[in-house]
């Protein structure tokens, strides 16, 4: 087995330059050559059944499974931890998506639903599915063909438990690493966001999109989440103020957008930030002008959660904003009987013209029937078949070579790195070292993530250095670094713990007191330590700079702790280059490591 796994592991970059020619640039039909069926459609659709289809409402919050039907709900979600009450295990998810998009039958067009969930590094709601790294460790792979891959494999993943549609990729531009949400942005780069987005669409949509495999994607956040100011919220900057000129605004936030559409990207979310003192959901010139005239986009726009409440003290004032601005489908995951009707009522008003609802419902059925959703021939219960590869070898070991990638190499003194495999002893410290919550970080299983043996199937880095190196090679571990003296080398896995939006801004990136004095024990053994940094951005080091011998950045790298240590040991040698700006102190200009920075061996 290990040898087999070892040659399937060998031959993954093979696999994915194939496997991407299948899938390459090729722009997929457009969605507005499914016209001719959507208007024979929207003619016999009453006012109530067109407003469903603009509905999404959370499926742990729906009053009465029945509003599935009496609603004419077009799409359910699944938020960060609206969980099956049976479990997070690949059965009970199956079965909550089939129980929910059978009561679709029971209506009288007989229109699925859009089932939608955050699968942002992998499907990373279920128990034992493939965690990939974030979006921060994928940019420095600087690696198109990879980055679809490992879309491709979350696809394939989210497609086992029937799910059809994932609030992915994020082609926000970080300007601020202060940001909860910097993880999720490739890069604070825009030119490396755009090469990265259009091949993250492809790899979750496929070939077209009704492919069986492909998931329909939604790039997010629109536009310039990345760019708020700091202090423009209570939190510091998460769903704040981004104030920029329109020049700045689209050469740096809308450049995900351009390579996300050209993909063919079937839907896109808009930010609950504003741009300006605007929200961007109540922004007629974003949504409508730009966006959909400008730049041509064919799908339709998503809300996020909960997001027009923001819009207006009046809720009905709300809707009326936000529809009229050019939103599409709202994401209203308790109050949707209220929208459902203060919606109607705004139709009957003359204060949302019926132009406006039957241009958003046009543009949710092209996509409905493009994706083969309209099709009477093909269920669209779950393909309970692909359940077989889900977790597999094979897509670990997608994973553990986008671990690989993203790595970067900050420091190597006296080239300490590589780790001999056969050293007598290698002492193991810090609090990111044993943990795989941590090393997945926000976004696994709960919203916000959370410390500790989360998920089934995973190897912390531990357990990955203890599999790499020789029989006669000793692995020692304690947390807090003490015990080292006498190992032949020390590697401390130090960073942050998990967290997600709104809870992961903060105005002190410094290293907890924790990192810095396991690093300080381990060192005052006279040893040479390694650190590996474990975390969602840049940290400020401080001291652990200069008392480390080699430090690497190995981001959130998910599941697959081997990556890291393929690179540790030199079986890969590190490629990854910084992807943000590294700083030597919280002082925004003051960087140790420039963009593009990563050393090799």
């Amino acid at each position: 087995m290990k040898k087999s796994y070892s040659l399937r592991l060998a031959l993954v970059p093979g696999l994915i330059a194939a496997a991407c020619l299948c899938w390459a640039a090729a722009k997929p039909k457009s969605l507005s050559s499914y016209d001719p069926q959507v208007k024979a459609l929207l003619a016999q659709m009453t006012l109530d059944e067109k407003i469903g289809q603009m509905t999404q409402p959370e499926q742990n919050e729906l009053k009465d499974p029945a509003d599935v039907e009496n609603y004419f709900v077009g799409s359910l979600l699944s938020g960060g931890s609206s969980d099956p009450k049976e479990g997070n295990s690949i059965e009970a998810w199956t079965n909550l998506y089939d129980r929910l998009q059978a009561r679709t039958q029971n209506t009288r067009l007989k229109i699925p639903i859009l089932y939608g969930i955050d699968a942002v590094h992998g499907h990373n709601n279920v128990l034992n599915a493939v965690i990939f790294p974030h979006n921060v460790g994928l940019g420095c792979t600087r690696n198109p063909k990879l980055v679809e891959q490992v879309e491709r494999v979350t696809a394939e993943e989210i497609r086992a438990t029937g799910i059809q549609w994932a609030f992915g990729p994020c082609v926000t531009v970080p300007q601020d690493i202060r940001w909860g949400r910097t993880y999720e942005g490739f890069s604070e780069d825009p030119k490396l966001v755009r090469e990265l987005s259009g091949p993250a669409v492809r790899g979750f949509q496929g070939k077209d999109y009704s492919d069986p495999l492909g998931v329909l994607a939604c790039a997010k956040h629109f536009v310039g989440d990345g760019g708020t100011a700091y202090g423009s919220t209570k939190t510091g900057l998460d769903q704040g103020d981004t104030k920029v000129d329109e020049a700045t605004l689209r050469k740096i936030h809308l450049q995900g957008y351009y390579s996300a559409i050209e993909a063919g990207v079937g839907t896109i979310m808009p930010s609950y930030s504003s741009w300006n003192g605007v929200k961007c959901s109540a922004s007629k010139k974003l949504l409508t002008d730009l966006l959909k005239n400008e730049m041509g986009f064919e799908g339709f726009l998503i809300s996020d959660y909960n997001a027009i409440d923001q819009l207006a003290k009046d809720y009905k004032d709300a809707v009326a904003i936000s529809i009229n601005a050019g939103m599409d489908m709202v994401m209203v995951p308790t109050r949707y009987r209220e929208y459902y009707n203060d919606l109607k009522a705004l139709v009957g008003e003359g204060k949302v013209p019926m132009s406006r609802i039957d241009d958003a419902v046009t543009r949710i059925l092209r996509v409905k029937f493009a994706m083969g959703l309209m099709d009477p021939k093909r269920s669209q219960l779950a393909d309970r078949s692909l359940q077989k590869s889900f977790g597999s070898p094979e897509h670990r070991a997608v994973a553990r070579q986008a671990v690989r990638e993203s790595m970067v190499l900050l420091k190597n003194d006296k080239k300490l790195l590589p780790l001999s495999k056969k050293a007598a002893r290698i002492h193991v410290g810090g609090k990111n070292a044993d943990d795989l919550g941590n090393q997945c970080g926000g976004w696994t299983i709960d919203w916000q993530g959370k410390s500790g043996p989360i998920t089934p199937g995973g190897t912390t880095i531990l357990a990955a250095i203890q599999g790499a190196v020789s029989k006669d090679t000793k692995v020692t571990f304690s947390k807090g670094g003490e015990g080292a003296a006498g190992a032949d080398v020390g590697v401390v896995v130090i960073g942050e713990t998990p967290y997600a939006e709104m809870k992961g801004d903060r105005s002190d990136l410094s290293l907890d007191k924790e990192d810095a004095a396991a690093v300080k024990a381990m060192k005052a053994t006279g040893i040479p330590v390694v650190v590996i940094v474990v975390s969602g951005r840049p940290m400020v080091l401080g001291d652990v700079l200069d008392q480390a011998g080699a430090v690497m950045a190995a981001w959130l790298p998910g599941t697959e702790g081997q990556g890291v240590a393929d690179v540790l040991f030199g079986d890969y040698k590190p490629t990854g280059k910084l992807s943000f700006t590294w700083p030597r102190s919280n002082a925004k200009a003051d960087a140790v490591f420039a963009y593009g920075y990563g050393l090799k061996y």
